[in-house]
């Protein structure tokens, strides 16, 4: 044990001795130290405030001291048989080379194996290494470092390969493989969820305004759409050809201007309408009891309720503004349309941007659990990536087929509320032309 740990358990074991002492002899005044008043007298309120609390602090500082010196202790000891000659962890390139002689340093191969730069590469391994590293299968811990584990989780993400071709590529068993792709998921999805955690108010101001730059309608927070992403029933190891077997699973998607994901829930069946998907989920509900979405702006004309923007599966509503149905030609109405139409691509690059990872590419041959984890996951990336301002896996152009997801509104009736007439027509004036 090195000076540093032994300097701090020494001074847990004074620590703990003293309190000993305390309680075996106390002065004459006994320190209440329970929250039973009948137990033991009363101290002296000048001795117990300034005693105790300095006990207290001295006995958490050493605790913390303790534990700290520990782990660091333990992850050297971890870490030891990565380390280069030198003892040095720093040199450039060093986490790369953990990766395997399989991955090419040609930029655009390395952003086709792992659909990111190396600079990201390196970035996000440094983040989540002390997630990766503090867990291993039961009873069969794994010798492998952060770097290797991570990129056969980005692999998989990434290209859609089966685990038989990654475990080859890797030189690791495909149980080894499968747990290093399941760790990166969960990792991604439990402790960094809040990348795709809907903004604050404050941030929504920032999103409203992008948008307001760009189209001229004011306090809009985003664009709301359904994604459906094929599955392979049965587990990864099986081969299902019959395309009865394959089942979508959708997920709700909301994005701001630079396609950046606000807020995602996956997991709907595939059958379901956006707008019963709508209904079904958590962002309805908050929006209907005004815990998100809940400011308004107010114009000359009318007060415009913070809202978003959706294709023509969705009904009108007061926060939910579609396209107008058969609009006049060089009405302001048709120029609505036409800006909701423009504002809808950052939505449709968003999608297309998530089907660049090869594993959402294709229908997926998992359970229907890890099947949502992979689509969460590579949301969470995505927004990393953007933030980075790597578009390695970013889609900048549009097929065709694409297109078709921004369908005029059908979903307008009598149930409609009235002042949601009033704000899609109030917009419609001061959408740019």
């Amino acid at each position: 044990m090195n000076s540093r740990s032994l300097a701090a358990l020494t001074s847990s074991l004074v620590s703990q001795l003293l309190i000993i002492l305390l309680l075996h002899f106390p002065p004459s005044n006994t320190l209440n130290i329970t929250t039973n008043t009948n137990s033991f007298s009363s101290p002296r309120p000048d001795f117990q405030e300034s005693f105790f609390p300095l006990l207290h602090h001295f006995l958490t500082a050493t605790d913390i001291a303790t534990a700290l010196s520990f782990l660091s202790f333990s992850r050297k000891r971890k870490r030891a048989r990565f380390l280069g000659p030198d003892g040095s962890d720093n040199d450039t390139g060093s986490r790369l080379g953990r990766l395997g002689s399989f991955v090419s340093r040609n930029p655009e191969s390395f952003k086709h194996f792992f659909r990111m730069n190396t600079s990201t590469f390196e970035w996000l391994c440094g983040l989540l290494e002390p997630l990766l590293d503090c867990r291993d299968p039961v009873d069969s811990p794994l010798t492998l470092p952060a770097e290797t584990r991570l990129g056969i989780g980005l692999f998989r993400l990434a290209t859609g390969a089966d685990y038989p071709e990654i475990s080859a590529r890797f030189g690791v068993s495909e149980a080894d493989s499968k747990f290093c792709v399941k760790q990166l998921c969960r990792v991604l999805c439990t402790n960094y969820r809040f990348w795709v955690g809907f903004p604050s108010h404050t941030e929504l101001d920032s999103v409203s305004a992008q948008f307001e730059t760009l189209t001229g309608l004011p306090n809009c927070c985003g664009i709301i759409s359904c994604a459906r992403f094929k599955v392979q029933r049965g587990n990864d190891d099986s081969i299902l050809d019959n395309a009865a077997q394959v089942e979508s699973i959708a997920a709700q998607i909301v994005v701001d201007s630079s396609s950046r994901i606000l807020s995602i829930v996956a997991g709907f069946h595939g059958n379901k309408s956006d707008a019963q998907i709508l209904k079904s989920s958590t962002l309805y509900k908050d929006i209907e009891n005004d815990k998100i979405l809940n400011s308004q702006r107010f114009t000359d004309v009318a007060a415009i309720p913070q809202y978003l923007i959706g294709s023509g599966e969705y009904p009108l509503l007061p926060w939910l503004l579609v396209p107008f149905v058969d609009p006049e030609a060089g009405s302001v109405e048709e120029n609505f349309n036409n800006v909701h139409r423009l504002m809808g691509i950052s939505l449709l690059k968003a999608v297309a941007s998530l089907r660049n990872w090869g594993v959402l590419s294709k229908p997926i041959k998992t359970e229907h659990k890890a099947a949502v984890a992979f689509i969460g996951a590579c949301s969470i990336l995505h927004n990393m990536l953007i933030m980075r301002e790597d578009y390695s896996a970013f889609c900048d152009e549009l097929d065709d087929r694409a297109w078709d997801n921004l369908r005029v509104a059908s979903l307008e009736g009598d149930s409609t509320e009235e002042k949601a007439f009033v704000v899609r027509k109030t917009l419609a004036t001061r959408a740019k032309n």
